[in-house]
This record gives structure tokens, sequence and C-alpha cells, in this order.
């Protein structure tokens, strides 16, 4: 294997005296060919299995020149639309344009196109006419079934069909692209590739043995119970092991999903991990000033793959599953080693992790045999007893990091599960972390505080949390550190009513929190919470779920959150009495917001500058709120329900 990039051009090609390429990668990112990102890995990957690969990065769409310029490929070509669905790229949870896409050169929003892969694919129909086209990355495999598409706000057949491809990859793609490739290669048909693990096709047959029909993009379209019902079956089906062939009708054809491709073993992972990679954004991209994409991840190690966690609004189980695999410490240890002699390194490794950093095994030992429990969660409500809570390996690893010449620090960036590490009755690892790994600052992901919301967020109740951040100060008072924790904290959840809202604003209030950043739910395709959303029901349960659908209460429970900003004191306002709380609008130190001069709140106000005495602590509130919010859930409804606010 040549140590340089792949070709970019017929200039490269001849270089390595190529005249014809076997497999064209279009992506919808820039080319960074570093293991952090889809299109190095899976190229490498193809590289190291003897088949010459050329990379079209953030090509120009509007014409097929981009995609014809390194000449027709022997079996196929492969479509990405980068790290990161081409949607989300675009637009935030509101829906408006985003000025940056730190993927792309200059940092400049809109050099792909919206739903890139099927843009790019109907340009490589356009460019080649028949010839095999195979979609994966994240865009593809999260709308590999019928779902429900934000943007359009409505159900959208699988990507499979839109695209005109003939195969779709789901997942982490490594043994799926080379089985496909080796196929090919000796001549079968694209058609007849119907039997390799981690794929989708398309079908006019049914009748697939020891395979499940779900309702049929029709059937979704029509009746939100039946979309529920679908998306909890896909849930269930998602295990290499056990899962079953899913099958889903489009009209006169059937969207295929077989189960899941095997996740790789540590040697499989440590041999993709070592592949000849460039560690860096092609060079073409200097004059642009870099690609920022690559600032974070280029001096960091990724140690592990997948994640039990399970939360109900991440895609991660849907894409990479809930097994967790790793990398061995010599496979780390000898990356961190080359890393050190990078003329751009400044002794900082900047995060040792994965989907979750401190998940370096599979939750308990049958889970290699018979993958992750089909209707159970590893850590949600309880932690299963069968649960191996261990850090020690984990410590290990990073001790051994600390210790290499050149390294001065190690930080842990990427998520620190804290019901996992609360749980372990071996406090090292919580000592080391710290000690040595936290830069002042640790973050962390409670959501919530309402413990009727964490349930549907499929997060542990905030007692845990509670108990995670007293031990933490606890660590912290002993080891003479002044370091504190930053919660990620989320808005509009499906199951969160505006009373919610009100009381995470308070627990900020008490705990003199003033978080400079929150996230307002964002329904992406691939979630059990994006299912929630649109359906207002738990697809696990088919009961009903309030939804805060309406923009000014989206944007209501979003300002609770920065209650402090001046820019947000209208909402606050109004959100607090549509909620009844006028009682936090005065002068007690109880209170969110002051009120306006000449305002009259109500009788519960305290506008006449006096204190009041509340008669319920935060955590009467907390059980007033969430008892009001069965009612609410019960009837469907809320008090912005029943005034027209929040249904469509």
């Amino acid at each position: 294997m040549n140590n340089d990039f792949l070709p970019i051009s017929r200039a490269d090609m001849e270089k390595r005296g190529w005249d014809e390429l076997d497999f064209l990668y279009i992506v919808g990112d820039a080319y960074v060919d570093h293991p952090s990102f889809g299109h190095a890995i899976i190229s490498r990957v193809l590289e190291k299995h003897g088949y010459k690969v050329g990379i079209s990065a953030l090509p120009d769409w509007h014409s097929t020149d981009d995609f014809t310029k390194l000449g027709r490929p022997r079996l196929g070509v492969l479509v990405c639309a980068g790290n990161i669905d081409s949607m989300v790229n675009h637009y935030t949870a509101g829906k408006k344009k985003r000025h940056d896409d730190f993927y792309a050169p200059e940092n400049k929003a809109g050099q792909r196109p919206d739903r890139a892969t099927i843009v790019y694919c109907n340009r490589v129909r356009e460019a080649f006419g028949d010839i095999p086209v195979i979609i994966g990355g994240v865009e593809a495999s999260l709308r590999r079934f019928a779902h429900y598409d934000y943007w359009d706000d409505k159900v959208r057949r699988s990507i499979l069909l839109d695209s005109r491809a003939d195969l779709l990859i789901y997942g982490m793609g490594e043994k799926q692209i080379v089985e496909i490739a080796d196929l090919l290669s000796v001549g079968v048909p694209v058609e007849d590739i119907t039997a390799v693990k981690g794929t989708c096709f398309l079908s006019k047959r049914d009748d697939f043995s020891d395979s499940v029909e779900i309702p049929s993009y029709e059937e979704c379209v029509a009746d939100k119970r039946a979309y529920a019902e679908s998306c909890r079956i896909q849930y269930y089906e998602q295990n290499p092991y056990t899962g079953k062939t899913i099958v889903q009708k489009h009209a006169n054809r059937a969207l295929v999903q077989l189960p899941p491709m095997e996740p790789l073993t540590t040697e499989e992972m440590d041999e993709v991990y070592g592949l000849p990679y460039m560690k860096n954004y092609h060079p073409i991209y200097e004059k642009d000033g870099g690609i920022d994409a690559i600032r974070e991840v280029k001096f960091s190690l990724t140690s592990s793959r997948g994640c039990f966690g399970s939360c109900n609004f991440c895609a991660l189980a849907f894409h990479q599953g809930r097994i967790v695999t790793a990398r061995s410490q010599a496979s780390l240890i000898s990356e961190a080693e080359e890393m050190v002699k990078d003329a751009d390194f400044k002794g900082y490794i900047h995060d040792v992790g994965g989907p979750t950093a401190n998940f370096r095994a599979p939750a308990c030992g049958r889970q290699l045999k018979h993958g992750a429990c089909k209707d159970r969660q590893c850590l949600f409500p309880k932690p299963c007893p069968n649960m191996k809570i261990d850090h020690r390996e984990y410590t290990e690893l990073l001790k051994k990091l600390r210790k290499i010449d050149g390294v001065k620090k190690v930080f842990i960036r990427s998520g620190i599960r804290f019901d996992y590490l609360i749980n372990d009755k071996n406090d090292e690892f919580f000592y080391e972390l710290c000690e040595h790994h936290i830069s002042g600052q640790l973050k962390v992901a409670p959501e919530h505080v309402s413990d009727r919301v964490l349930r549907y967020m499929g997060k542990p109740e905030n007692s845990v949390y509670e108990r995670f951040c007293s031990k933490y100060k606890n660590i912290n008072e002993k080891l003479g550190k002044k370091q504190y924790l930053v919660p990620y904290l989320m808005s509009s959840h499906p199951g969160s009513t505006l009373k919610d809202a009100v009381l995470l604003a308070e627990y900020l209030h008490a705990n003199h929190l003033n978080p400079q950043q929150v996230q307002d739910f964002y329904p992406t395709p691939g979630t059990i919470s994006t299912c929630m959303f649109y359906t207002e029901l738990d697809p696990f349960t088919m009961k009903k779920v309030y939804v805060p659908k309406s923009p000014k209460e989206k944007a209501m429970q979003r300002a609770l959150l920065q209650y402090k900003n001046p820019d947000n004191y209208k909402l606050v306002r109004d959100a607090l009495v549509r909620a009844g709380r006028t009682d936090l609008i005065g002068f007690d130190s109880k209170c969110l917001i002051r009120p306006q001069k000449g305002v009259n709140i109500g009788k519960r106000g305290s506008s006449d500058g006096k204190n009041i005495k509340r008669k319920n602590s935060i955590a009467k509130n907390k059980r007033r709120t969430e008892n009001e919010g069965r009612k609410a859930e019960k009837r469907g409804d809320s008090s912005g329900a029943r005034r027209g606010n929040s249904r469509r």
C-alpha cells in the first residue's frame, strides 16, 4: 500500500499506474484521511484487500463533471453523505439554516446538497447509467426503513428507493464492503447479492425465511400506531446473533433488511485502526485554512465502538449497535506513540473514548454469544444485575498512556456514563478521572431532572445524578481540586410539559447553574424519541405521550433553561404565567425573574417587592409536576394543549 492519500484526480491515478478504479467513493465531506471519518476507513479497508479506490469529496452536484473526472469504475460506486446526516448538517433544531460546516473548506455551509445521498446517487446514474451503486454512512443507515422526516414533516420511503441505489450498508461497514467487493469482483450481479449481513436491498418477493414483516410504508403513512409498531420491531431485531430478517413493503416491492453484521473483534478493530491513514486532511485544503473537523480528533484515540446505554434520543443503538467492542491496549499505545512524533502535537491527547468513554467491554458475557437482550436495557431503569461494572482495564490503559514520553496530559472528553460509574464499587477510576483526566470541568449528560421525562429519554432517575454530583464533589475536595460539572441539558423532549421545564429551571437556579449551551430536542431519523415525537406514542408501551410541538412552547421550554439571559425575559415570563408559576416572578431568592413595572402578573405574583413564602419546596414541586404530567398523559393533553398551542 502506498503511504499517500488515495487518488482524487487522474494525475494521482497515473502516479500509481492505474488506468481505472475498482470503486469510486463519493462523499459529502472534505477528504480527511483519518479513522474518525467513515470514508477514510472504508476506502483504506478496500485498499488493504487489493482494490483500487478513488475519492470524490464534496463534488459539485449541479453537473456530472466531478462524478466522471476519475473515469467509470470497474466494480461500482460507493456513496456516503458524510459523517453527519446532511439535513442535520444544514439545519438547526428550529429548521434554520446553519452558517457553518466544519466538514467543508473554509467552514462554508452549502457545499453539499440537502439529502446528499439521494442527490449524489441520481448524478451517478446520470453519469454512469446501470452501474452497481452502494450507499452507506449515517444518513443511509438511519433512513433504511420508512422513516419520519422532521424537515418535510412526513413519513418518507426508505432511502434505498429514493436514491435508486442497489444496496444499502447499515451500521459499521468494514465487513460488508469487503464481502460485497469480493462478490462483484468475481462477476456476481449486484441484484444477486442478497445474503450479506448488515445490508438492505429491494425485492419483489416478501417470503423470506426466518423473517418478520413490519407495517408497510403505506400503513406507516396512514396510521401513526402502525408506525410506532414498526419502530418497535425494528429495534427488537437489531441483534447480530438472534435478529430476524425484516421485510417492509413499499407498494409492489419489499425493503429487506438482513440481520446486523457481527461487530468487529478486538483483533479486527486493531487491524482497521492500524491501516496507513495520513491522519490529516488532503493538502488541497491548505489554501482554505484546512478542515476544522480534524482539529479535535487528530490527537484523540478511538478506543471502542457500540453503546449499551441506549438513550432513546440517540441513534447509536440503531447504527453501531449495543454490543461494545474495543481495541487492545497495545494498538492504542502504538497509535499514541506515533501521535507524539507529529510536529503539531503539543503533548495533549484530547480524548480516549468512543460513543461512551468508560465502556470498554460488553455489558455482560452473554452479549458476545446472544447479543443484547431484546426487550431489556442494561442500565435503564435500573442497572441489570448481570452487568459487569469494572473500570480497571480502562484505568490501566490511561496510566500507560500517561507514561509515554512526550505526553503531558490525557483528557477524556467523549461522554462519561455517570450512572455506570457511580455503581462501580471500586473508586480507583473515579479518583484517577478527577486527578488526571479533567481540565477543570467534566461534561456529563443528565439531560433533565424530571424523572418522568427521564423515563421517556431512557435515562436514570435524577437521584442517580445527584449521587454522582455529591461523590464528584467529595473526591475533588479530597484531592484539593476545584473542578466543576458541566451538565448537558435538553428541552422539549417528548413527555416534557411546560411544568417539567419550570422544574428544570428551578433546579438550575437552586444549584447556581447557568448553562451557556442547551439542546432543543432534534427529531432525527432512527431514534425512539423521534418516533414518540411523530406518533405521540411510546412504541414500547403504546401509551400516549405528551409532545411539545408548537414553536412557542418549544421556545419557552428552551428559554427557561437560560432564564438569566435578558433576551429570554418575555418567553420566561409567558412560560411561568402559562404554567401557573407566577410565584417565581418577584424579588424572593427563589424567583427566576423580576417583574416588569406596571405589569400585573396575578395574585400569586410578588410585584410589590416583598418576599413571598412558597408553600412547597422544589422536591414537592417535582412530585406535583410529575403527578400532573401523568394525568396529562392519560388525557393525551396538557394546559398548553387545551389552549390549542401544541397539537397538530
